[in-house]
């Protein structure tokens, strides 16, 4: 499962986004493609998420921000057509969590979404932030700020809420589709990485914490 193709399981023309590149010759192209060598030679994931000898944890925690964005972005655009006002009316995880948005631009206050008003206003916000040259510097020799950590932790806890929602709502629509093992392979795979460098705090993993074990 781990070398299967993206494209195999999922359809292009259903990502939400443009994906976000790594621009060849860049230090993080580099350690992006490390990175996909590893995880496709079938080492164990927990051993894949390690920072390499020598490397930023910066560079590290960026190429991989970036990668998550990409996939979990594919995984809830496949899904996205189940995902439905009607069916889920807010952004939640199960009938003990809800998510509530806010971005301190248009929702000033933690404001009630339906889940697909929440993943575009989601996915739009990390496209931004991804791309702001500020928080993610791409030109070589420019130090990444001092809260780079800290927004990365904002980016993934609400990645992982993705997570939450896809697999508590729409689990029936992952079987159907034969994607059950590459979601859960990202799951794992974000999973582990989140673990290994203490970057989502673990009240948030609660919804999810019975599939963890």
């Amino acid at each position: 499962a781990m070398a299967l193709c993206l494209k195999q399981v999922f359809n292009k023309d259903k990502t939400f986004r443009p994906r976000k590149k790594f621009e060849p010759g860049t230090q993080r192209f580099e350690l992006y493609k490390k990175a996909q060598a590893s995880l496709k030679s079938g080492l164990d994931l927990k051993a894949v998420v390690q920072l390499p000898p020598g490397e930023s944890i910066n560079d590290w925690i960026a190429v991989h921000v970036v990668d998550f964005f990409n996939r979990i972005n594919l995984i809830y655009g496949t899904m996205s057509e189940y995902c439905t006002e009607r069916s889920c009316p807010i952004m939640s995880g199960g009938l003990k969590y809800e998510y509530r948005w806010q971005d301190d631009c248009k929702y000033k206050k933690p404001t009630k979404l339906s889940a697909p008003q929440y993943m575009c206003m989601l996915m739009d916000w990390i496209e931004m932030l991804i791309n702001n040259e500020d928080i993610f510097p791409t030109r070589i020799g420019v130090p990444f700020p001092k809260q780079f950590q800290q927004v990365c932790t904002k980016i993934l806890t609400r990645l992982f809420r993705v997570f939450v929602h896809v697999y508590i709502h729409h689990f029936d629509s992952i079987i159907n589709m034969g994607a059950e093992a590459h979601v859960n392979t990202c799951y794992k795979h974000f999973y582990y990485f989140i673990r290994e460098f203490s970057l989502i705090d673990h009240r948030e993993l609660e919804p999810l914490v019975r599939m963890a074990q």
